[in-house]
């Protein structure tokens, strides 16, 4: 077994990454059945919720560590790209997360009007944008910029505060705020 370990890990680049890696990659890989990818995934899904139940204890913006390492978790080792919504009500605790879009490899698509329905039917009155980038780069492109100036100018007019919009790389993180862009 160990020598099975220490050869998809190689192959994916780290332990997170095995985790998180398709079921579909995981089942082509020689010496690794069914019943050992189901393994796999058992334990990315425990430790997914044990930092979700993490990021869920107290409200986000003083929580925020808790919330990093849960994105990091869940859309890191992604192979597309991936935009989610996390919604918060007034005290700032999380109401849902969302995942609104998939893509491919480098775009994934994002409508303002689905994020605004979105959080109204969810009544939150601030959001987190959140989106990850296969590449590892976690640089915002200027698509990225252009798309969050749309959605912080349409959810204000709403009165729906957008917190922050973090891109999630493959060892780390970048938020717009921590950036000046918002």
């Amino acid at each position: 077994m160990k020598p099975l370990a220490k050869s998809l890990i190689e192959k994916f680049g780290s332990y997170a990454a095995v985790l998180s890696a398709e079921v579909e990659s995981l089942r082509a890989v020689s010496g690794l059945g069914d019943t050992a990818v189901a393994a796999i995934k058992s334990v990315q899904a425990s430790a997914l919720v044990l930092v979700r139940a993490q990021a869920h204890e107290k409200p986000v913006m003083s929580n925020w560590k808790a919330v990093q390492r849960y994105l990091q978790g869940v859309m890191a080792g992604l192979v597309r790209e991936q935009f989610r919504l996390l919604f918060l009500d007034r005290q700032n605790r999380l109401i849902a997360d969302e995942v609104l879009s998939d893509g491919t490899v480098d775009h994934t698509p994002v409508y303002p009007r689905e994020v605004v329905r979105r959080a109204l039917e969810n009544n939150a009155t601030a959001i987190i944008l959140v989106h990850n980038h296969p590449s590892g780069d976690v640089s915002p492109s200027k698509q990225d910029i252009s798309m969050t100036r749309e959605l912080v100018s349409t959810c204000g007019k709403l009165g729906i505060q957008v917190h922050d919009h973090i891109i999630v790389g493959k060892t780390g993180q970048a938020s717009f705020r921590d950036l000046g862009l918002l």
